[in-house]
């Protein structure tokens, strides 16, 4: 890192203590069936890997969202408009964001949140770098809770929340409504969202994307459990679990699990899991939506869909939603 840039910007750290990381990770492992939260997948390493199954052949919607972006970016901007305050959700290496940042006119300042703190002031000094006359400034929180924006220096003409990757397929359909109705008021009157909104598709380009013939998914997905034995004093053993993942289709969604391949107790901080072979941890879904389906959420949550952009395929979306 370059500690001259990162001496410029200012943290907001409002990062999830180790205490409530156990907590959280002790309650999903003694629900039935066990799930852990997938917030909990993005510590650095995670957002790592993460960053390496963005470029994989399989994985579509980092590129797709990409160029979609690349080829709309005029109308896209012209929305935006001049003087906002850009907020991002999920920041971390900010790739897709750099496209807006290319032409966005006189943007107020940029706001990135993500809830790995080191991969954040890794990604935002390297933004301040690049952008030198914009304002960075970097809070580090668990988004989907409630917290102040930070004020830039400049007076914006609005705040415009900007949440790219589909990320909000990890969201059930009413705590995603909950969230949305959240950015709704970070966002405030004449205020807008930028969001990437994954499409539903033939079920065999959703698996392949989610099983990687590299394994790095898979690798992405274990990272948790390593996590755990890091930061809570865990002794998952890494090797008597599998990866696995596959899409319903009548619930519209990917689901990432965890798969123990034999009868097994773990330990967390000295407090025992048993964990039956075949069992499963559910880590992730990753719902899709077709136009109107997203389109009836969005209203529930106090917005109204002003654009939409797709690729010549309909695969993933692109959509620009204002406060009603």
């Amino acid at each position: 890192m370059n500690t001259e840039v990162e001496t410029q910007i200012e943290l907001q750290d409002l990062e999830p203590s180790n205490n409530r990381f156990r907590a959280e990770i002790l309650r999903g492992l003694r629900k039935m069936p066990k799930e852990l939260p997938s917030k909990y997948l993005y510590d650095e390493k995670g957002s790592q890997w993460f960053d390496r199954i963005t470029q994989l052949e399989e994985y579509y919607p980092t590129r797709t969202e990409a160029r979609i972006m690349e080829a709309d970016i005029q109308e896209m901007t012209d929305l935006i408009g001049t003087d906002a305050l850009l907020v991002e959700y999920g920041s971390g290496s900010s790739v897709k964001t750099r496209i807006l940042l290319d032409h966005l006119k006189d943007p107020a300042g940029y706001v990135p949140i993500d809830i790995s703190r080191d991969y954040l002031m890794i990604s935002a000094a390297q933004i301040s770098k690049e952008y030198p006359d914009l304002e960075v400034l970097p809070l580090c929180a668990d988004y989907t809770l409630s917290f102040d924006i930070p004020k830039p220096n400049k007076p914006a003409k609005k705040r415009v929340v900007y949440y790219p990757g589909s990320t909000i397929g990890n969201f059930d359909p009413i705590p995603a409504q909950h969230f949305l109705e959240e950015i709704a008021t970070v966002c405030g009157p004449g205020g807008a969202l930028m969001i990437g909104v994954d499409l539903k598709k033939m079920p065999v380009v959703l698996h392949n994307a989610y099983n990687d013939h590299e394994g790095v998914t898979a690798a992405f997905n274990l990272n948790l459990l390593e996590r755990i034995n890091r930061e809570l004093k865990g002794d998952f053993q890494i090797e008597n679990f599998k990866h696995y993942a596959l899409y319903n289709p009548i619930k519209g969604r990917i689901e990432m699990h965890i798969i123990s391949l034999m009868d097994q107790t773990v330990h967390i901080d000295g407090v025992s899991i048993p964990i039956a072979n075949g069992e499963s941890i559910w880590t992730e879904s990753s719902y899709k939506y077709n136009l109107q389906e997203f389109a009836e959420l969005a209203e529930t949550a106090g917005f109204q869909v002003d654009h939409v952009w797709t690729d010549d395929r309909d695969w993933f979306s692109v959509q620009y939603l204002t406060v009603i």
